[in-house]
């Protein structure tokens, strides 16, 4: 099992670098943010760009991956999000993971795109995702799809490497996930919508036995794409606690996790007050106990 931490961007760069190489000399394994224009968790907050932060990131660390959690389709093109997504690449030494998902309505509404339906906004990932791999392994790529189109996209250098983590919490998207995700990437989830820990985790296990249903007809071995479980999405999970309440709250998910088929558990970094809300002390005793 490996664990990571969550940083949200709204500090200036001068206060947040200290928590990103805190991060790695605490022994956690990967490090995130979210890509937003504005996160509608804090949607008064200041907010900085995620690659950029990243990339300042990648400079104070040495070890550890780094990740977007997720980038969406609600304001990037594929072409320009692979082409920073390959600068990323190489100025952290071959650490980024590129996390993409359907994402929150908030950022498109902000720069005046029509609503979508669920289903659309479904369609336009998926479609965003399928342009996205085949950028990472092709050149010259052109496409001509309903949201999102290329010609002659030269792709160099390639980057065919580039863990892709598909973020996805209901059927179809986990459907989607599991045949999609090659060697080396990876599946996220929030899981489903809960109102106690119990609940949560029954739902988890059913995710994973449709995830497990379609690596099978993909004819994928369980083992060749990582699994990432988001402990905390209060606006998602109202009655599932802040897994950093507690070590033993903390030592509880993440083991819960493992058995049933995760292999990356990923907290946040606590804040002084809501969301997140916690004590330092309690993720610093969790990198001493448990990594």
């Amino acid at each position: 099992m490996k664990h990571g931490v969550t940083i949200l961007t709204d500090q200036p760069w001068a206060e947040s670098r200290p928590l990103w190489a805190a991060v790695e000399d605490l022994g956690f394994h990967h490090a995130w943010t979210y890509d937003h224009l504005v996160w509608g968790g804090l949607p008064e907050s200041p907010w900085f760009a995620a690659l950029p932060t990243l990339t300042a990131a990648s400079t104070v660390t040495t070890r550890i991956q780094l990740g977007t959690a997720v980038s969406a389709p609600n304001f990037r093109h594929p072409l320009p999000l692979y082409r920073e997504a390959q600068a990323l690449d190489d100025i952290s030494g071959g650490r980024f993971i590129l996390g993409v998902g359907t994402g929150g309505n908030l950022d498109a509404g902000i720069l005046g795109q029509p609503e979508l339906t669920v289903k659309e906004r479904v369609d336009r990932f998926q479609e965003f995702t399928d342009l996205l791999l085949r950028l990472r392994t092709e050149d010259h790529v052109s496409a001509d799809g309903r949201w999102f189109a290329t010609r002659e996209a030269r792709t160099l250098p390639p980057v065919a490497h580039l863990p892709v983590v598909i973020a996805a919490n209901g059927p179809r998207g986990v459907r989607y996930a599991a045949r999609t995700a090659q060697s080396g990437d990876g599946w996220m989830t929030l899981g489903p919508a809960a109102e106690t820990l119990e609940e949560w985790f029954t739902g988890l296990a059913g995710q994973q036995k449709i995830f497990e249903e379609g690596l099978a007809l993909a004819g994928r071995r369980s083992d060749e794409v990582r699994r990432y479980l988001m402990l905390d999405a209060p606006t998602v999970r109202p009655g599932v606690p802040f897994s950093l309440s507690s070590v033993e709250l903390y030592a509880e998910m993440a083991g819960r996790a493992q058995e049933l088929g995760f292999t990356d558990v990923i907290t946040h970094w606590p804040r002084v007050e809501s969301p997140f809300q916690g004590d330092v002390r309690v993720l610093e005793k969790i990198a001493a106990q448990l990594l």
